[in-house]
């Protein structure tokens, strides 16, 4: 979990990541209230219906299809059952595909059959958690390590297939790589960010949006 002030978290970490000269010039240019820090834990359920909700979809759409999805349930997220046995037509009838509503069904099963709780989740090391939430029908590992860093607020996490990701490093470390080789040069570029890489990931993001600008 990310220190109890997220202030301290990211004073320490610039810190951290300053010590990488090209990293530094992110820290040092990018105001802390243009990055979106993780808050407090949040219902994961929550978080992974919302992620399902977003794939391929732009922000704005995602966000109108989410609020019909709650407003389903008379505005407050639904308890696993009531998902499970809520029709597929229903579903669909608010914007969501059919395969969406297959992984949300499979998320709410999964959660209702596992029952985690805080201490169960905080036992995971982050690769187990990985391993665990992708057994989900439709959740891959980035959509795993999303969850990890702004479903459980974990401050060490590093997605090098992310492509926003991919973008911003590869034009600040002006690398040719590309596919698996890529992937492998990033993560030892992330070393030096350790054990700080979700802060990185939230200023390598904030840096290509403002780059596109």
């Amino acid at each position: 979990m990310l220190e109890k002030d997220p202030v301290i978290y990211f004073m320490n970490g610039a810190e951290i990541l300053r010590k990488d000269a090209r990293m530094r010039r992110l820290v040092d240019s990018i105001p802390a209230d243009r990055l979106h820090l993780p808050g407090k834990q949040s219902d994961l359920r929550e978080y992974l219906v919302g992620s399902i909700v977003s794939q391929q979809l732009s922000v704005h759409v995602a966000r109108i299809i989410y609020g019909r999805f709650i407003d389903l349930y008379g505005g407050t997220f639904p308890e696993n059952a009531r998902i499970i046995e809520t029709d597929d037509a229903e579903l669909r009838g608010i914007g969501l595909s059919t395969r969406k509503v297959q992984y949300i069904k499979a998320s709410a099963t999964f959660f209702e059959e596992e029952s985690p709780t805080s201490a169960s989740l905080a036992a995971m090391d982050d690769e187990a958690f990985c391993e665990w939430l992708t057994r989900i029908p439709g959740v891959g590992r980035w959509t795993a390590e999303m969850v990890l860093m702004f479903g459980l607020c974990r401050p060490d996490v590093f997605s090098p297939g992310d492509y926003g990701i991919q973008v911003a490093m590869k034009n600040l470390y002006r690398l040719d790589e590309s596919g698996a080789a890529l992937r492998a040069k990033m993560e030892r570029i992330a070393v030096r960010w350790k054990p700080y890489r979700s802060l990185a990931c939230l200023y390598l993001w904030a840096w290509k949006d403002q780059e596109k600008k």
